[in-house]
C-alpha cells in the first residue's frame, strides 16, 4: 500500500515548468485513508497543494482542497487534515449531499452570471403528492401554462393526465432536484438508460418527447436557458416501429363470427364492427355519444379529436343500423353514450378484459376449422385495415385519408375549405360495401382468400 507522511510530501520533486500531480489513491497516515483520487500537486515555483480528482456523470473534475502547510508561501493543511477533507468530501459527492458536486470555482466558469432557484421538479415529490409549500419548478410550470391551458388553442392536451403521470413517476425520481442550468446531456441520457430498462424503449422515447417539448417551450421564455437535447438520444426508430399489420379476409370473418360468439359486454360487438365501417380509433368509437349523432352524421368534435378539429363522418347504412340497435336508456334520452355497460352513463372502458375473451374466440373458431393461430392484433389495427379496404375499393386517396381525419397539407389545406361530405358518404359506403363482399364471399372464394 502506498505510504504517505509530511516527510514524504516535502521529498516530492518540483517540476522544471507546469506542474505534477502526486496520487496517493489509499495511502494511510495515523490511520486515516485517503479516498481514491486524492494527490499533491506541485509547481515549478514550488507550491505543493492538496488536490481531489473525481467525476460527475462521467466528466472528471480536479478540485483544489488547500495549500501545504509546510510551504515557504504558507498554508493552512497538513497532510493529516487534508487526507480527512478529501473523505469528507469525497462521501458528500458520492452521497448527494453537495446541491452543486462541481469544484466552485468550475461552477463560476461554465454558469457565470446565470441566475439560480428554477428546479426541473419544484413541487414535485417522488412517489407521493405535490409538496404545496415548494417553490413552483420547470416542470410545474409546463403542466399548468401550456398543457392544461394554452396547448391547442387554450383547450389544453388531452394527454395532459399521462404527461403528468409520466413526469411524477419516471423524470422527477431522475432529475427533478438539478436546476434547470444544471441539467446536462449524461443526466438525459442517464434517465432514459433507466426509463429503457424499466419500462421499455417506447416509453422511453416518449418521456423523451415530453421533456424536449417542456425544454423547447421553456426556452423560448429564458435568453440564457438552452435544451440539452440533442439528435440521437431515442431509442427506437420511429419508421421501423411503426405497425403494419391489416387483417386479412379471412380474419376479418373470423373477427365476425367470433363476434357473435361474444355475450358481455353486450355493446362490444357493434362496438368492435363500428370501429371498422367508421375507422375511428379505440376511445374515440368508445365515447360516442348521443349527442354528437345528427342524422347520418356522427361529428366527433374538436376537444376530443387528435388534430384539434372536429372530424365530421357521413355514417354507412350498416354503421346506422348497428349504432340504431343499441338500447336507449330510459333516462338521459338526448345525451347518452351510446356503447356503454351504465345505461349510457358512461362510455364503455374494458378494452382489455373483452379483447382477451374475444381473442379466446377467435382461437376456438380457427382450432375448429384446423387452422393456425391468429396473429396478434389491435383494436387499432382495424382502422389500417379499414383503410386499406378503402383503397381495395378503388376510393380517391385523398377522399380515403379525409375519412381518417388525416389533414391534406400544403397550400391545399389553406385554401380548399370543401367539407368533402359527400365524397366521404361514398367513400364510407365503398368501406361497408367491401366488408359485406368479403363477409359473403362464396366459399371456394373464401377458402381462396
Amino acid at each position: 500500500m502506498k505510504s504517505i507522511s509530511e516527510k514524504i510530501v516535502a521529498a516530492l520533486p518540483v517540476p522544471a515548468t507546469g506542474n505534477k500531480k502526486h496520487f496517493f489513491s489509499g495511502a494511510t497516515l495515523q490511520g486515516k485513508k485517503a479516498p481514491s483520487g486524492f494527490a499533491v500537486r506541485v509547481t515549478a515555483a514550488g507550491t505543493k497543494s492538496f488536490v481531489l480528482f473525481h467525476r460527475i456523470n462521467g466528466k472528471g473534475y480536479l478540485e483544489t482542497l488547500g495549500r501545504w502547510d509546510e510551504n515557504p508561501q504558507g498554508g493552512t493543511l497538513s497532510v493529516r487534515d487534508a487526507i480527512i477533507k478529501a473523505d469528507k468530501l469525497a462521501k458528500d459527492i458520492k452521497n448527494g449531499r453537495r446541491e452543486d458536486a462541481r469544484p466552485e470555482r468550475t461552477r463560476r466558469l461554465q454558469d457565470g452570471d446565470k441566475p439560480a432557484g428554477l428546479k426541473i421538479g419544484g413541487a414535485w415529490k417522488n412517489g407521493e403528492n405535490k409538496d404545496e409549500q415548494a417553490a413552483p419548478g420547470l416542470l410545474d410550470m409546463f403542466m399548468e401554462r401550456y398543457v392544461r391551458k394554452d396547448a391547442k388553442g387554450g383547450a389544453g392536451l388531452r394527454s395532459a393526465d399521462q404527461i403528468e403521470s409520466t413526469f411524477e413517476r419516471l423524470v422527477f425520481p431522475e432529475i427533478g432536484g438539478l436546476g434547470i442550468y444544471d441539467i446536462r446531456r449524461s443526466h438525459i441520457v442517464a434517465m432514459l438508460d433507466e426509463i429503457a430498462d424499466e419500462n421499455g424503449p417506447v416509453m422511453a422515447d416518449r418521456t423523451l418527447a415530453y421533456i424536449r417539448k417542456t425544454f423547447n417551450w421553456y426556452a423560448l421564455r429564458d435568453d440564457q436557458f438552452n435544451s440539452p437535447i440533442v439528435k440521437g438520444m431515442a431509442r427506437t426508430n420511429g419508421k421501423d416501429r411503426a405497425r403494419k399489420r391489416t387483417l386479412a379476409d379471412d380474419e376479418i370473418r373470423d373477427l365476425w363470427a367470433a363476434l357473435e360468439r361474444i355475450e358481455e359486454p353486450a355493446c362490444y360487438p357493434a362496438y368492435i364492427k363500428t370501429t371498422l365501417l367508421c375507422m375511428s380509433r379505440r376511445t374515440e368509437g368508445a365515447m360516442m355519444s348521443s349527442a354528437e349523432l345528427d342524422g347520418d352524421v356522427w361529428t366527433i368534435p374538436a376537444e376530443r379529436y387528435k388534430t384539434g378539429v372536429d372530424h365530421v363522418i357521413p355514417l354507412s347504412a350498416a354503421a346506422r343500423e348497428l349504432i340504431a340497435a343499441m338500447p336507449a336508456p330510459e333516462v338521459r334520452k338526448n345525451d347518452y353514450f351510446i356503447f356503454s355497460t351504465t345505461d349510457g352513463a358512461v362510455p364503455f372502458s374494458g378494452f382489455s378484459k373483452a379483447k382477451v375473451e374475444l381473442d379466446k374466440a377467435l382461437s376456438a373458431i380457427r382450432k375448429e376449422a384446423g387452422r393456425e393461430p391468429m396473429e396478434n392484433w389491435t383494436l387499432h389495427d382495424l382502422r389500417r385495415t379499414g383503410r386499406s379496404l378503402m383503397s381495395r375499393a378503388k376510393v380517391d386517396a385523398d377522399h380515403a385519408e379525409r375519412c381518417m381525419g388525416h389533414v391534406i397539407g400544403g397550400v391545399r389545406e389553406t385554401y380548399d375549405r370543401h367539407l368533402y361530405l359527400e365524397e366521404k358518404r361514398e367513400a364510407f359506403e365503398a368501406l361497408a360495401a367491401m366488408v359485406d363482399s368479403i363477409l359473403n364471399a362464396p366459399r371456394s372464394a373464401a377458402v381462396a382468400a
